[in-house]
């Protein structure tokens, strides 16, 4: 279940589009949760639908409904048949773990208890996603050409995309996920990435300059670049 949770007004809303998805599946609608919930009240919420079968005229029949759910602060729900989100648990091993973990069901049953990704599906998107996590940073450091605000700027874009990577990779080999404060001392402790150098990346989001953003983005690489051969060999465990 998700540790952020529903104000009494998402909830309505959350309901309310359960009834619009009712209105176009009727029985076909077997369940819908939310997830990706986050404490800030200007994310759009993110919710999803599963459904015994779905057709291109199902799309068609929620046109009317969209502008309103736009208006409500909610994503265009994720519409997906029951069956299809099993058979692809192994393609985004990932973001359906992820929704597996962190939900907060809306109406019907839970539609995932006793469902659980494989370590290895998880495994190789992991490493997928440190690997192009480490050519991205290579390939953007290149393209900013020693200019230090260029630099600085690739590190603030690129910090959500290490915190998420950090959390997989953590999900990989512990039981539970770390909270936002434990995350750097855990990566350390858990991945041995410097929890300094994981503090430094996630605070460059919001930071306006950095003193040395070439010394940093060295650090970075680095790490990174353990991350992915921890991954890798992860298989041989």
């Amino acid at each position: 279940m998700a540790s952020a949770t529903l104000s009494a007004t998402d909830r309505s809303a959350l309901r309310a589009l359960s009834d619009d998805l009712r209105r176009v599946f009727g029985n076909r609608l077997l369940s819908v949760s939310a997830y990706g919930l986050t404490d800030d009240p200007d994310d759009e919420l993110h919710s999803i639908a599963l459904v015994d079968r779905l057709t291109f005229d199902d799309l068609a029949a929620c046109l009317p409904f969209a502008r309103d759910w736009d208006d409500k602060g909610l994503a265009v729900p994720l519409l997906l048949e029951r069956d299809e989100f099993v058979r692809t648990l192994d393609v985004f091993p990932l973001e359906y773990g992820e929704i597996i973990a962190n939900h907060v069901p809306i109406y019907g049953d839970d539609p995932f208890d006793g469902l659980q990704v494989a370590d290895t599906d998880r495994r190789r998107a992991c490493e997928l996603q440190a690997k192009s996590h480490l050519i991205h940073l290579r390939e953007g450091f290149l393209e900013a050409r020693g200019d230090p605000r260029a630099v600085t700027a690739l590190v603030a874009a690129s910090a959500e995309g290490y915190r998420r990577l950090l959390t997989n990779l953590l999900a990989l080999v512990r039981p539970t996920a770390p909270s936002g404060s434990e995350l750097a001392p855990e990566a350390e402790r858990h991945l041995g990435v410097p929890a300094a150098l994981t503090h430094d990346v996630l605070t460059a989001r919001k930071a306006s300059s950095i003193a040395d953003p070439t010394a940093l983005m060295a650090r970075y690489v680095t790490a990174v670049e353990s991350l992915w051969e921890f991954v890798d060999a992860w298989k041989l465990r």
